[in-house]
């Protein structure tokens, strides 16, 4: 009996730790290409653009590196010399915006979980700045309308109307999410924006069906 008992802790012990160091929350991801598209269009786009990208992470709750993040949010914006989703034949950049809220080791533990979750694409960060970071789910059909606003980059994104938005009839989420542990569905960037003196310029883009909306858990 005594050993079950201590088998049994032993597991509840297990289970917690597994609970606390897990990560999620919500996600937005703006490219400069469309995501939601035909084949033609996409093939037709390779590698003039779709080269820069503003990614998203609200934290709901969670731990990195033993570090509680709950409440926090992080956003890395990339530029690559390729069409991103495509083979890259040079490193990309990339500038991570930290949640001015966060203390000195979250802030790490921040730029470590966005380096991780991002892999090549923060692999070279030219700069990290900390900013008041703002991410609001508004309701809508689809639950893909967010509002983005991390200072010096800003996404707001809306539902795709399948009829509004279709050209070519074959649409169909052509790139994949550019990170791990995200299940999230296509939407359309109404403002995609840069700000930054950071990367090769600054750049704006608009209703453009390049947008991914959804969650994350990272274990």
């Amino acid at each position: 009996m005594k050993r079950c008992m201590l088998a049994l802790v032993a597991l509840l012990v297990g289970l917690s730790t597994v609970h606390a160091t897990e990560i999620r929350g919500n996600y937005v991801e703006a490219r400069t290409c469309d995501v939601w598209t035909g084949p033609c269009f996409a093939n037709a786009d390779f590698n003039l653009g779709g080269k820069h990208a503003v990614l998203g992470w609200n934290i709901d709750r969670g731990s990195f590196d033993g570090v509680a993040l709950d409440g926090l949010s992080v956003v890395v914006v990339v530029s690559a010399g390729n069409t991103l989703g495509l083979e890259q034949n040079t490193p990309s950049k990339a500038v991570v915006i930290v949640d001015e809220k966060a203390n000195t080791a979250q802030r790490s533990a921040l730029i470590a979980f966005v380096r991780k979750q991002a892999g090549d694409l923060a692999k070279n960060v030219v700069a990290t700045r900390s900013s008041k970071i703002e991410m609001i789910t508004c309701p809508c059909k689809e639950n893909n309308c967010v509002v983005l606003d991390a200072g010096i980059a800003r996404v707001k994104t809306r539902c795709l109307d399948l009829h509004h938005d279709k050209a070519c009839g074959n649409e169909s989420a052509f790139y994949p999410p550019l990170v791990r542990g995200v299940v999230a569905r296509p939407a359309a960037a109404v403002e995609h924006i840069y700000r930054g003196t950071n990367l090769e310029g600054t750049y704006s883009d608009y209703e453009r069906r390049g947008a991914y909306v959804g969650t994350f858990v990272v274990k």
